[in-house]
C-alpha cells in the first residue's frame, strides 16, 4: 500500500472505531496508559470456557495512532485464546498501519495490544481463584519488539 492508503486506514479506524464501548460485566477489563502522550486505552473481555475471546470492546483517549492501534486489535483477537493474545508479536500490528506512518510512534500504534496482553496474562491466575480481572489502573505501558 501506499503511505497515503495506510494514512486513510488508521483515520477510518480513529473516526469509526470498531468494537468502542464498555461491556457490562467484563472477565476482563485492564487499563493501559503511555505516560509520555498521555493516551489511556480500557480493555473490556468476555472469555469462554476455552479461555478464547468472546466479546471485547475498549474506550480510551488518546491520539489518532493509538485509538486506531486499539480498534485494530479487537478486530485481530476475536475468537483467539488467551494464550494466542500473550504471543502474538507486534509487527503484524505496525505492518497493517504502515511502518513508515508509525515509525515513530511505536508506543501509540502498540498501546492496545500491549494492554491487551497484559491482560490475557494476567486472567488464568486470577480466574482459577475464582476472581475476574479487573484492574482499573493504568498500567505503564512498555513496548516490546518482535
Amino acid at each position: 500500500m501506499e503511505r497515503q492508503e495506510y494514512i486513510d486506514f488508521i483515520l477510518d479506524h480513529y473516526n469509526n472505531p470498531r468494537n468502542y464501548g464498555a461491556l457490562e460485566d467484563p472477565d476482563i477489563l485492564v487499563n493501559g496508559g503511555n505516560p509520555g502522550c498521555g493516551d489511556v486505552v480500557t480493555m473490556y473481555v468476555q472469555v469462554d470456557a476455552e479461555n478464547r475471546v468472546d466479546e471485547i470492546k475498549f474506550e480510551g483517549k488518546g491520539c489518532t495512532i493509538s485509538m486506531a492501534g486499539a480498534s485494530l486489535i479487537t478486530e485481530w483477537v476475536k475468537g483467539k485464546t488467551l494464550q494466542e493474545i500473550e504471543e502474538m508479536a507486534y509487527a503484524p500490528i505496525i505492518d497493517q498501519m504502515g511502518q513508515d506512518v508509525v515509525k515513530s510512534r511505536l508506543r501509540c500504534a502498540t498501546l492496545g495490544v500491549d494492554t491487551l496482553k497484559g491482560g490475557a496474562r494476567e486472567y488464568p491466575s486470577r480466574h482459577a481463584l475464582g476472581q475476574k480481572l479487573i484492574q482499573p489502573i493504568v498500567l505503564a505501558h512498555t513496548l516490546i519488539t518482535q
